[in-house]
């Protein structure tokens, strides 16, 4: 589960339960009228719905789940294996890595290690790479426009409950000792809008952006091995290359790190 996507729901809950109590209220109060949280979640999806294609719609517990989740890059890992990767075909040449990228689980490594053994050029294989991850992050795009889209909505449906209250209100005139509940069950769908847009819908949205730059962030990484690993490029350099990606704490315990792994051969190469 994504820790941070948790902790900040618990965060934002408790402390508009805290507030409401404080102002005399009850969290019950929230569901005393589901009818404003039928339109305010029904009338924003279903809107957004009309925006976007059937099979977004049809995504969307998929887009939920990512944002619930973690996806955990291994940076490190992929370091050290762009970088013996890098080593082996400097020293058996590209085609030694044949047998080594059947064994790659991620697909767009796998891939972009295959493309090099097999000799295509090397701006068709950045073409392809960068393809690759402009069409993963059109993809992700769609998920991002949704949840914002909806978040716009939400808001305008919690006005257009209030007002059907208001005017459920402007019925009940000659009996004033429910004018105050009414008032009350108006308004509560204008604080559901408001509610689902800030604390579920454009929340949502935001993670879904920032899990898709971290992986866009990853595959450009793994490119930059791929393109210097084709290149015939030292490994110390092919290393020095990829913890550029690297925060400068990861970075420096990396190089550290990679000072241990590459050959001796390579090592003095590298200085040379």
């Amino acid at each position: 589960m994504d820790i941070a996507t948790i902790a900040g729901l618990i965060l934002s809950l408790t402390a508009i339960i805290t507030a409401l109590i404080m102002d005399g209220g009850t969290p019950g109060e929230l569901f005393a009228h589901p009818s404003a949280i039928i339109l305010i979640f029904g009338g924003a999806l279903g809107a957004t719905a009309i925006t976007a294609p059937l099979k977004i719609v049809l995504q969307l517990p998929k887009y939920i789940i990512q944002a619930f989740t973690t996806r955990k890059f291994d940076s490190r890992g992929t370091i050290d294996l762009l970088s013996k990767l890098a080593d082996k075909a400097r020293r058996e040449g590209l085609l030694a890595l044949e047998d080594d990228s059947k064994k790659i689980e991620d697909k767009f490594l796998q891939k972009g290690i295959s493309m090099v053994v097999d000799g295509i050029d090397p701006e068709q294989v950045s073409a392809i790479l960068e393809t690759t991850v402009a069409q993963m992050r059109a993809r992700h795009k769609q998920g991002m426009g949704f949840f914002t889209a909806a978040g716009a909505f939400a808001p305008t449906f919690g006005i257009i409950g209030t007002v059907m209250g208001l005017i459920s209100v402007l019925k009940q005139l000659d009996n004033p000792g429910a004018l105050g509940e009414a008032i009350a069950a108006a308004f509560l769908a204008t604080l559901w809008g408001l509610l689902s847009s800030n604390l579920i819908f454009l929340p949502i949205a935001g993670k879904l952006k920032a899990k898709d730059e971290e992986e866009a962030h990853d595959r450009y990484m793994q490119m930059e091995g791929i393109l210097a690993i084709q290149a015939g490029e030292n490994p110390r350099i092919v290393r020095d290359k990829l913890n550029a990606y690297l925060s400068p704490s990861e970075a420096k315990s990396e190089e550290e790190a990679g000072d241990k792994k590459v050959p001796a051969g390579n090592a003095e190469r590298a200085k040379a």
